[in-house]
């Protein structure tokens, strides 16, 4: 075989692996997206409240910062494909179990076991694709994640046609459990990139950025808090106020997951134009208004729609924003990453959880106050990064 024939031998299996990448990301996003359309049946399977219920994300969010933290360290260590198609295999399981839990203990045992298992496949699958590409990442990344939206727009979708048909959750959850196996077997047949070590004289010294690390860390929490407080409650919102019914209820899920996905596009074209300060000045601002329009037209179902759409837009670009503008004025450590993990986690278990303890003892408008309260939070944070400088230490 000729040098070129060895090149583009090479080329197609990366290209091969990289679509079984994809396959994990669109699975990571069908299963993260499958709770929203889903908490009054799984509440009510369980023989729990909403505001009991609730717990769960705090199970479900403790477990993925867990996952990604310790799966940074085992991806470093043990091959990489054996150990992602191992967390698509628990995913599986867990799905499968988790409409079929009769109480809430098991329910938030098994939410914490998948987060765990979410978060592991979150972080090694962003470090395998960084091994397989050392050169030319960046299209390949932003098709990771952007096939991770494709899979969080499709679940409501799937899961309103199947029981739209006749079948029930637990048929839903076990089509949901059942696509992991895809990425799964494919994985397992695929040989694993070899690992990098990234070896340095002397290790970051953290000490000067600790106001950059706080700050991003909590505009993290802002950021994915409105995200996942408001992707997995829409659906309940929309069914209980009567602005929707189940079906309709889940098109609108979907309908925030896939104003989501497309806004994460629209991304890539503005970062190039605008600074990562103006581009989150913006999402906050848009994120705001959509938290205000259903409090200020209530039982307008025309409102709502065009709040979960600007919400999911909104909220798309604003992870990866607010790392672009911490990398700007420090420089990013594993160290550094976990902390902002920290941040977003936090995000993701709180602002959820305080929705649930609020949404049927107060008002299911509830909702929207917490997060515009989360989004007030998190453009008090973007005013101190903005007046903040470049650390000291910044090469």
């Amino acid at each position: 075989m000729s040098a070129p024939e060895r090149a583009a031998a090479v080329d197609a299996g990366r290209r091969t692996t990289t679509f079984a990448y994809y396959l994990a990301f669109v699975g990571l996003g069908l299963v993260l997206a499958s709770l929203g359309p889903t908490i009054p049946d799984l509440a009510q399977r369980t023989g729990s409240t909403l505001s009991a219920f609730s717990v769960v994300f705090i199970a479900h969010s403790v477990g993925y910062l867990v996952g990604a933290l310790l799966g940074g360290r085992l991806f470093d260590r043990f091959p990489g494909h054996p150990l992602l198609s191992a967390t698509l295999a628990v995913i599986a399981v867990c799905m499968a179990l988790v409409p079929l839990c009769p109480n809430l203990v098991l329910a938030v045992l098994a939410f914490a076991v998948m987060g765990v298992s979410e978060g592991s496949l979150d972080a090694g699958g962003n470090t395998l694709l960084v091994w397989l590409y050392p050169v030319g990442l960046g299209p390949w990344m932003n098709g990771l994640h952007f096939f991770f939206g494709v899979g969080a727009f499709l679940s409501p979708v799937i899961i309103a046609a199947i029981i739209d048909g006749g079948a029930t959750v637990v048929h839903a959850y076990w089509a949901l459990a059942a696509f992991m196996l895809l990425p799964m077997l494919w994985l397992l047949r695929r040989p694993s990139p070899p690992r990098i070590s990234h070896h340095q004289e002397k290790p970051i010294d953290l000490r000067p950025h600790r106001g950059t690390i706080l700050l991003t860390g909590g505009m993290l929490f802002a950021a994915v808090g409105a995200e996942v407080g408001f992707g997995n409650w829409i659906y309940t919102y929309a069914v209980n106020q009567g602005l929707a019914d189940e079906s309709v209820g889940r098109l609108m899920t979907s309908a925030f997951w896939g104003a989501f996905t497309f806004a994460r596009l629209l991304a890539i074209p503005l970062a190039a134009r605008w600074t990562p300060v103006s581009i989150l000045l913006l999402c906050f601002g848009v994120a705001g208004v959509a938290a205000v329009l259903p409090l200020t037209s209530t039982g307008e179902v025309a409102w709502l729609w065009a709040a979960t759409i600007l919400g999911g837009m909104a909220v798309a670009p604003m992870f990866a924003t607010a790392l672009s503008l911490a990398g700007g004025r420090m420089p990013i450590s594993g160290r550094a990453m976990g902390w902002f993990f920290v941040g977003s986690s936090a995000g993701s278990m709180t602002i959820p959880w305080v929705i649930g303890q609020l949404f049927e003892p107060v008002s299911p408008q509830a909702m929207f106050w917490v997060i515009l309260i989360d989004i007030g939070l998190g453009l008090g944070i973007w005013t101190l990064l903005r007046r903040g400088r470049r650390d000291p230490g910044r090469a």
